[in-house]
């Protein structure tokens, strides 16, 4: 089943959800009419006197490079999203205007005063591939808050002190012996590592945690010292120390070496976030909720769920059990809104062509996902993607199995606006 259809009334205003088969009755019968794509809205063309609005919780698992959104009703999913962020993006291109920039400053005004401390940051500055991620989650926050009636928000903050709630007394090693003892560290260590043994790259095993540089032999239980590795392995290990188990394996030895020492970036950007979310969440006027990393993989183990990042987001907090209703979740992909960039430079920097002012051809943008029937040619057939166009009106489109080229405009038929972001179905399989 995919997932579940929001409805909007003649007013505009939230309904409840409606699983598939009933909003394709609706349509069939021509009650409703087709509101949005992206995720698929309808509206009412009938007034409902006094609707039954249901409360609807939103819940949000803050990723570095993707982060999951659930919709959960008397815990019930019955909708979800994956949310694919452009960080390293925004930052590549970033370092590439500067790279220009200097180049170019260098060769026309040798001699200028430096002027780097010229400028001031207001509190709460965050680098424009941080302050995105935060904006992609509030922007389908609020989208999503105008097509379901959502009552409250959940959001998974990585530090958030459960059991000083439950406790206040804790203290010490007391934080270790509670029933989210070492998931903290074991979900930490699996990030860092790729979730997979550091010796045999195994997948999809029981992994242990273990010591690089052995207990026995004064090793501490730092997490820089820590790795994950199979059953099989840590036993063969046992208290060697790493050079001599990997002896026979140079490349491994340093790639281990080097990576127990690399910084978690991706923990480091979610981090620099996450109380900037939070506090721009609570500027909704909806209650927030939190829970930490532990609760969310605890929750998800005692379940039995697979690990997904909208499934982690739907077992953010206090969850007791849940049902899933959704096989399909939405993937979304943050494409942004183009370049303001009118002068295109070659590779050294020097101007070689200027853009034009129109950005729409034939009643088609950038951007914009159609439907293109093609009648002849290599890509003959019916193609669904992001168009890129041009001015003689031959256009390209990106669609899920790749580029196709040439389309013309009089095959192509809108579906969704471009709004910054690109959209697929990913089947889930539990």
């Amino acid at each position: 089943m995919s997932n579940f259809v929001f409805v909007v009334d003649t007013n505009g205003q939230p309904l409840n959800p409606v699983p598939p088969g009933q909003a394709r009755r609706l349509l069939k019968q021509r009650l409703a009419a087709i509101y949005r794509r992206y995720p698929f809205t309808i509206v009412l063309k009938y007034t409902v006197s006094v609707p039954k609005i249901q409360p609807y919780q939103l819940k949000i698992d803050p990723g570095s490079k993707v982060s999951g959104l659930a919709i959960v009703r008397d815990d019930k999913v019955i909708w979800g999203a994956e949310l694919t962020h452009r960080g390293q993006q925004i930052k590549n291109d970033l370092e590439s205007r500067r790279a220009i920039r200097r180049h170019r400053r260098n060769r026309k005004t040798r001699y200028r005063r430096a002027r780097f401390l010229n400028r001031s940051r207001k509190p709460g500055w965050l680098p424009p591939s941080l302050e995105s991620r935060v904006e992609n989650i509030l922007t389908w926050v609020n989208r999503i808050r105008r097509y379901v009636p959502i009552t409250e928000i959940c959001q998974e903050l990585v530090k958030f002190d459960t059991q000083a709630m439950e406790n206040p007394e804790i203290s010490g090693i007391e934080y270790q012996q509670g029933e989210l003892a070492g998931y903290e560290i074991r979900e930490y260590l699996l990030e860092k590592w790729g979730r997979k043994c550091a010796y045999c790259n195994a997948q999809n095993v029981p992994l242990e945690i273990e010591h690089i540089h052995p207990s026995s032999k004064g090793g501490s239980s730092r997490v820089s010292n820590l790795t994950i590795a199979c059953r099989h392995c840590n036993e063969a290990k046992g208290n060697q120390e790493l050079k001599d188990f990997l002896a026979q394996k140079p490349e491994l030895l340093n790639r281990i070496t080097q990576q127990a020492k690399k910084p978690l970036k991706d923990a480091a950007a979610v981090n620099s976030t996450r109380w900037q979310l939070f506090n721009r969440l609570k500027e909704t006027s909806l209650p927030v909720e939190t829970g930490t990393g532990g609760r969310t993989k605890y929750n998800r183990t005692r379940l039995k769920l697979a690990k997904t990042h909208w499934l982690d987001a739907a077992c953010v907090g206090v969850v007791s059990h849940l049902k899933i209703l959704t096989s399909q979740p939405l993937s979304i992909a943050a494409k942004g809104w183009g370049s303001r960039q009118m002068c295109q430079p070659n590779k050294y920097g020097f101007p070689i062509k200027h853009k034009t002012r129109c950005k729409e051809f034939f009643g088609c943008k950038t951007g914009d996902i159609v439907q293109a029937t093609l009648p002849t040619g290599k890509f003959a057939g019916t193609h669904v993607g992001r168009l890129i166009v041009r001015a003689s009106g031959v256009f390209e489109m990106i669609s899920a199995t790749g580029k196709v080229s040439p389309v013309r405009h009089k095959y192509c038929k809108a579906i969704h606006r471009n709004d910054g972001y690109m959209y697929a179905l990913s089947t889930f399989v539990q």
